[in-house]
């Protein structure tokens, strides 16, 4: 009789403000990553994988509790209140799924759930606040504690950087008393960017500039057809706007190269999780997934932060492997995955458990093993200033910040989305047929909302 396989533990593995090309594997050769890359040499890297929001508070809300943001009205950061969680959302937590069907259940580091939410009222056991240097510590520690014989596990451990990019132009520009308190109380965060920007020691500033620092990408200016919608987001935060009309190229450019050091710093985190993986002998029972909740436009479209759907902000890394099985190294470059939803699918799939109803999203698992899957190859966003949907081939955008706004970019002959072919009469159909299925994809959604 063949021997059955336990059910596989699951490591979640999660980074902030990581864009979806900032990985060696991807091809960046600014960067070095050979932790992240680790995880995607033993399995399958999703090239075209899209946060549920490209902002923080609404991404992880997703993740964790299988819905879209709207299923409680979150389009932002800043109204992300649910001062009576309705029992049904708080049991659909993964924490709790995944605590049903005899998993342990571990989450630490960054939360930065809506108000009222939490990991442990979604089901985890939260285990370390840091989200640096200690995550990595105590996450490795956990893992070493268990065994194959225990129960199978979950952790997810959710790390900060680089998302210390962020408090660049915040304390360059800081003209309000929200971006100074930020800015004053960020005291670890300006330590993190501060190194980052270092200049390599014996390296003068000319040669760093003309040798070592990154350059402007091709989709640097600012799009003669942006939509309104976009300079009324950037007008919203007076550091946005300054950095966007004030930095010149050099400043830009040290942007991309501390977010690019951030980056491996969190690397060299990730790293020690991998190590007490491999020894301590879990890592062939053991499903790996790691993600971001949404980007940084690092000078794409003279934007840094996140928020709008262009691919830097909204386009994130989607790393999924089971140990060391299969021929590892895949990459797809076809399935477009929505992150927030498939994460939860992926492991209720890995589990043996049918998703419920409520989550629309799609399990990775096929995917990794060559089986067959029936799914929209396209993924649904959402945001404070409007709806995405995106297939390998156009994104069709609805903002509605500032009335009715469309846009539609060609995805393979345009990949930095410089141009808005919505009023092409070529794509017609094309973006008739976008229009509609966004239509389609946010009424379900919508139908899905608590009232």
């Amino acid at each position: 009789m063949k021997k059955m396989m336990p059910r596989p533990n699951i490591l979640i593995i999660t980074t902030d403000q990581q864009s979806h090309h900032m990985m060696s594997c991807a091809g960046n050769s600014w960067l070095s990553t050979p932790n992240i890359d680790r995880i995607a040499s033993w399995g399958t890297r999703f090239s075209r994988a899209y946060c549920s929001n490209p902002v923080c508070t609404p991404s992880r809300f997703s993740w964790y509790t299988g819905r879209m943001p709207s299923a409680i009205g979150l389009r932002k950061n800043g109204n992300a209140v649910v001062r009576e969680a309705p029992d049904e959302l708080i049991q659909g937590g993964l924490g709790h799924l995944m605590r049903k069907v005899g998993y342990e259940v571990y989450f630490g580091g960054k939360e930065h759930l809506p108000i009222g939410l939490n990991s442990e009222n979604l089901g985890f056991d939260y285990y370390q606040s840091d989200e640096r240097d200690l995550l990595a510590t105590d996450t490795a520690s956990l893992i070493n504690s268990k065994s194959d014989e225990g129960s199978p596990w979950l952790i997810a451990a959710n790390f900060i950087n680089p998302h210390d990019i962020c408090y660049q132009a915040i304390r360059t520009f800081a003209n309000s008393d929200q971006d100074r308190g930020l800015a004053e109380r960020a005291t670890i965060e300006m330590k993190e960017l501060d190194r980052a920007l270092e200049i390599p020691e014996g390296i003068g500033e000319d040669e760093f500039f003309s040798k070592y620092c990154l350059p402007l990408p091709n989709n640097f200016e600012v799009p003669s057809d942006e939509p309104k919608a976009i300079s009324h987001l950037v007008k919203l935060r007076g550091f946005r706007e300054k950095a966007r009309e004030e930095w010149g190229e050099k400043e830009w450019r040290l942007h991309r190269w501390a977010y690019h050091r951030l980056t491996e710093r969190v690397d060299g985190q990730i790293g020690k999780v991998l190590d007490a993986l491999e020894e301590s002998g879990q890592l062939e029972n053991t499903v790996v997934i790691f993600t971001s909740d949404h980007g940084d436009h690092s000078s794409s479209h003279r934007l840094e932060h996140k928020t709008v759907f262009y691919d830097e902000a909204a386009r994130v890394p989607m790393l999924v492997a089971h140990g060391r099985r299969g021929t590892g190294g895949i990459v797809n470059d076809d399935q477009v995955v929505n992150a927030g939803l498939d994460l939860m699918a992926t492991c209720l799939d890995y589990a043996g458990v049918e998703g419920p109803d409520f989550n629309k999203g799609v399990s990775m698992k096929a995917h990794l093993e060559g089986g067959s899957v029936s799914s929209p190859n396209g993924a649904y966003a959402e945001s404070e200033i409007g709806y995405m949907w995106a297939t390998k081939e156009y994104k069709y955008c609805h903002y509605d910040a500032c009335g009715d706004e469309e846009v539609l970019y060609d995805l393979m002959a345009d990949p930095g989305e410089t141009k808005n072919i919505a009023l092409d009469t070529s794509k017609v159909n094309v973006l008739k047929s976008y229009k509609e299925e966004l239509s389609r994809v946010r009424d379900t959604h919508l139908s899905l909302a608590f009232t």
